[in-house]
C-alpha cells in the first residue's frame, strides 16, 4: 500500500506548458514539506500505469486544496491520468546521461552510447527545457565534430518510428532555410510525384523564419496526419506535405526544435541531425539538400557552405542516404509573399503556370525537381531540370497537387485580411540589398506564422531601378494591433531595402 505522506489527489488545472512537463503543488503541502522540495526541482510523478519526471512549480493561492496535486497538459497527457485519480510522488533518482551533456559543456568528444542515453532520456521525458537549453547550447558554435554529427543523428533516427515504403528509391529535398519566402518544396513534391516517384514530404514548422512548409501547407489542406494516414496518401498519389510532428519521426529532433526556436539558436550539427534523421527515418534513400548563401543567408559565405555540404555527405553516407548538395542564391527572398497565406498563393501561381507567376521562385523548384529526378538515377544527367519542367508547363503537376491536396482531407484558397500598409521608396536609385533576416523579422512582428494570413508581399528585386514613391512591399496582418507593431520596426529600421 502506498503511503499516504506520498500521495495526493490529481485536479485538471488546464495548463499548457508546450512539451514541458510540469506538477503543481501547494507551498503548504505535506508532501513538500516532508520531502523538502522547492520550486522547480524534477521530481517523479507516479499512477498505477506509468510514472514521467516534472518540473515542481510551487503554488501559493487555493487554486489547488490541501492535499490536491496538479499538471500540466503535457505531463497529463503522458502519464494518462484520469479526474481525482491518486497520484504519488517521490524523488528523482539521478539522470545518468547528463554527466555527458556536461562532458560536452566542457567540449569534451562524445561517442554513440553517449548521444543514445541522452535522445533516450529526452523522448522519455526526463529531461526539463533547461537540460535541453544546456545541451543545445553545448553543441552550438560548431562544437561537434562529423563523427559526433554522425552519432547524433544515427541516436535520433532510433529514438522514433521509421517508414519503409518497400521502394528501392524514395526521394526527398530539404532546404537549410535562412531565405524568406522560397517555398519551393510543394512545387517539387507536385513534379516528382507527377513524374512516378515517391515522395513522403514531412515538414517542420517554422523556427526562427516566418513560415515553415507545413505552416503554409496547412493554409492549403490537413497537414496533421497520424502514420497510417501518410501511408494511405503516399500509396495513392506517391506524395504528401504533411507536418512530421504527428508522425514520430525522430521525436526527440521536435522536442529540440522548440527550445531552439526559443534560444534562436540553429547550429550546424544540430541543424544536419535534424535534416538527415528526419529523411532516414521517413525512409527516404535519395535526397537533394537546398543550400541558400548570401550576407544575410542563414549561411553566409560560400566557405561555410563548402564545409556544411561536405558534412551533410558524409553524415548522409554514415545513415544511408544518398545525398545530394545544391549550393543556390541567397542573397534575397524568393517569391513575393513572406508568411504562410502569402506563400501558399505564390506556389499556387507557380504551378498553375499563371503569366505572372515568381519566375526566381518557378525556376528554383525546377532546378531542385530536376536534380532530385536525376539523384533518382531515372533520368540521365542534364536532362532532369527540362523534364520538369515540362511536368510543371503541362498542368500535371498542379493536378497531382491537387490530388495530393484532396487526398490529405481537403483543398483550399488562400485568403488575406484587410489589415495592411504600403511601403513605398522614400527616393529614387537602384535597389542594392534587401536584408533577409531583417524583412523575415517584419513578416514575424506583423503576425506570422502564427497569424497564416500575415506577413509582406514584396514587389521588387535585387537591382531594380526605383522610382520616389514606388510600391516596394505591403505589409499584411489579422489585426489592427499587430499592424501597429510591425510598422513601430519598420520605422526604427531604414536598411531593411537599400536604395542606392
Amino acid at each position: 500500500m502506498e503511503e499516504k505522506s506520498s500521495t495526493l489527489k490529481y485536479k485538471h488545472l488546464g495548463i499548457y506548458t508546450q512539451n514541458e512537463h510540469v506538477v503543481y503543488m501547494r507551498e503548504d503541502c505535506h508532501v513538500c514539506v516532508s520531502e523538502g522540495f522547492e520550486a522547480l526541482t524534477r521530481i517523479r510523478v507516479s499512477n498505477f500505469n506509468t510514472s514521467i519526471v516534472a518540473s515542481l512549480n510551487v503554488i501559493t493561492s487555493d487554486v489547488l486544496l490541501v492535499g490536491e496535486i496538479g499538471l500540466s497538459e503535457a505531463a497529463a497527457k503522458k502519464l494518462k491520468v484520469s479526474g481525482n485519480e491518486t497520484l504519488r510522488v517521490s524523488h528523482l533518482e539521478p539522470i545518468d546521461s547528463l554527466s555527458h551533456v556536461r562532458a560536452k559543456i566542457y567540449n569534451q568528444k562524445l561517442v554513440y552510447t553517449a548521444f543514445e542515453e541522452i535522445i533516450t532520456d529526452i523522448v522519455e521525458g526526463d529531461y526539463s527545457n533547461i537540460h535541453l537549453s544546456a545541451f543545445i547550447t553545448a553543441c552550438a558554435g560548431n562544437r561537434l565534430d562529423v563523427n559526433e554529427i554522425s552519432d547524433l543523428t544515427k541516436a535520433m533516427i532510433a529514438s522514433g518510428k521509421q517508414l519503409d515504403w518497400n521502394k528501392k528509391i524514395v526521394v526527398d529535398k530539404h532546404c537549410i532555410g535562412g531565405l524568406p519566402g522560397n517555398r519551393t518544396t510543394p512545387i517539387v513534391v507536385a513534379i516528382v510525384a507527377a513524374y512516378g516517384l515517391t515522395m513522403p514530404k514531412t515538414s517542420s514548422r517554422a523556427i526562427t523564419s516566418p513560415a515553415g512548409t507545413a505552416d503554409t501547407m496547412e493554409v492549403l489542406t490537413n497537414v496533421t496526419l497520424s502514420l497510417e494516414e501518410i501511408k494511405a496518401v503516399v500509396e495513392k498519389e506517391g506524395g504528401c506535405f504533411v507536418w512530421g510532428g504527428t508522425a514520430q519521426l525522430s521525436p526527440a529532433d521536435d522536442m529540440l526544435i522548440k527550445i531552439e526556436k526559443a534560444l534562436d539558436i540553429d547550429s550546424e550539427g544540430q541543424l544536419i541531425a535534424s535534416v538527415l534523421s528526419k529523411k532516414a527515418a521517413a525512409g527516404s534513400t535519395h535526397v537533394v539538400i537546398d543550400i541558400p548563401v548570401g550576407e544575410t543567408a542563414k549561411v553566409r559565405t560560400d566557405y561555410a557552405a563548402m564545409k556544411l555540404k561536405e558534412h551533410l555527405e558524409v553524415v548522409g553516407k554514415a545513415v544511408g542516404l544518398d545525398t545530394r548538395v545544391v549550393i543556390t542564391d541567397g542573397t534575397q527572398p524568393v517569391g513575393r509573399g513572406i508568411g504562410p497565406a502569402l506563400e501558399a498563393m505564390d506556389l499556387l501561381s507557380v504551378l498553375k503556370n499563371e503569366v505572372d507567376a515568381p519566375k526566381d521562385l518557378r525556376e528554383r523548384a525546377v532546378l531542385l525537381a530536376g536534380e532530385l529526378l536525376e539523384l533518382s538515377g531515372e533520368i540521365e544527367s542534364g536532362n532532369g531540370k527540362q523534364t520538369a519542367r515540362g511536368l510543371l508547363e503541362s498542368g500535371k503537376a498542379y493536378n497531382k497537387f491537387l490530388a495530393i491536396c484532396k487526398a490529405q482531407g481537403n483543398f483550399k484558397q488562400p485568403l488575406l485580411k484587410p489589415y495592411k500598409f504600403e511601403i513605398k521608396a522614400k527616393k529614387t536609385g537602384v535597389l542594392r540589398r534587401i536584408d533577409n533576416r531583417k524583412i523575415a523579422k517584419l513578416a514575424k512582428l506583423s503576425g506570422a506564422p502564427q497569424s497564416k494570413s500575415a506577413g509582406i508581399l514584396l514587389n521588387v528585386h535585387l537591382n531594380d531601378e526605383i522610382e520616389k514613391g514606388q510600391l516596394l512591399y505591403t505589409l499584411f496582418a489579422e489585426s489592427q494591433g499587430e499592424l501597429n507593431y510591425a510598422l513601430e520596426y519598420y520605422e526604427s529600421h531604414d536598411d531593411i531595402i537599400t536604395i542606392e
